[in-house]
C-alpha cells in the first residue's frame, strides 16, 4: 500500500546532499531534535514543547519516506510529550522537581513485555498492510522509542539506554532510506544520549549522597 498525501511546502527540497534532496521538514526536524535532546540532558522542561514541534515535523518526513510505523509513532509521541510535560511539572514534590530514579524490576518487566508485543504486532501489520521495505526494523525502533519516551517522562535513568539502543538502529535505517540528514541527526542524538546518561547518573548519585546523612 502506498501513501500519497499532499503535505505542502514542508516536503519541498531545502537543499541536496549529493543527489539526495533534503526537505524543509527534515531540516527543521534536525534543528528542533538537536535542541530537544540537549534540553532533556539538562532536565529543562522546555524540551517538551520543542519536542512536540519536532515529532510533527519528523512525522511528515517519515510518512513521505515510507516509514509508516515511525510516522504513526509521532502521533503517539505528541500524547506522550503532553503527558511528560505534565509529569515534569506536577509529578514531583514541587513544580519542575521530579527526581531522577532507576527503573524497578516491575517496570522493566512491563516495558520489555510491551516492547516485544508491540514489535511483533507492528511487524505483522506493516508486512500485511503497507509497502514497507523494512517492517521489522521500523517496528523495533518504534517500540524502543515508545519505551524510552515513557521512561523519559518518569525520569527513569535507564531510558537513556533504550534511546541509545534505538539510535544504533535508527542511524543505518535512515541512511538506507535516503534520509541522510536525519541519519546524521541521530548520530548527534546518540552522542547526546551518552551525555544525558552520564548527567542523569551524576544527578542521581548526588541526590542519594545528599539524602544519606538524613537516612542515617
Amino acid at each position: 500500500m502506498s501513501v500519497n498525501v499532499p503535505l505542502g511546502p514542508l516536503l519541498d527540497p531545502a537543499f541536496h546532499l549529493g543527489s539526495v534532496p533534503t526537505t524543509w521538514a527534515e531540516l527543521l526536524g534536525f534543528a528542533t531534535g538537536a535542541v530537544n535532546v540537549w534540553l532533556v540532558v539538562r532536565q529543562n522542561i522546555l524540551n517538551w514543547p520543542i519536542g512536540i514541534a519536532n515529532v510533527i515535523l519528523l512525522g511528515l518526513v517519515f510518512l513521505d519516506g515510507g516509514l509508516y510505523a515511525d510516522a504513526g509513532l509521532q502521533v503517539v509521541y505528541v500524547v506522550l510529550q503532553v503527558y511528560g510535560w505534565w509529569v515534569w511539572l506536577y509529578g514531583g514534590d514541587g513544580r519542575d522537581r521530579l527526581p531522577v530514579r532507576t527503573t524497578s524490576r516491575g517496570e522493566w518487566a512491563a516495558l520489555l513485555a510491551a516492547g516485544a508485543a508491540g514489535t511483533a504486532l507492528l511487524t505483522w501489520a506493516l508486512s500485511s498492510w503497507t509497502d514497507s521495505t523494512v517492517p521489522f526494523w521500523d517496528a523495533l525502533t518504534t517500540a524502543l522509542s515508545l519505551m524510552a519516551t515513557y521512561g523519559q517522562s518518569r525520569k527513569l535513568l535507564e531510558s537513556w539506554w533504550l534511546w541509545i539502543t534505538a539510535d544504533l538502529v535508527y542511524i543505518p535505517l535512515y541512511w538506507y532510506k535516503d534520509l541522510k540528514l536525519t541519519s546524521a541527526l541521530y548520530l548527534i542524538f546518540l552522542a547526546l544520549c551518552v551525555l544525558g546518561l552520564l548527567a542523569w547518573r551524576r544527578d542521581l548519585r548526588a541526590r542519594r549522597a545528599g539524602a544519606a546523612p538524613v537516612a542515617a
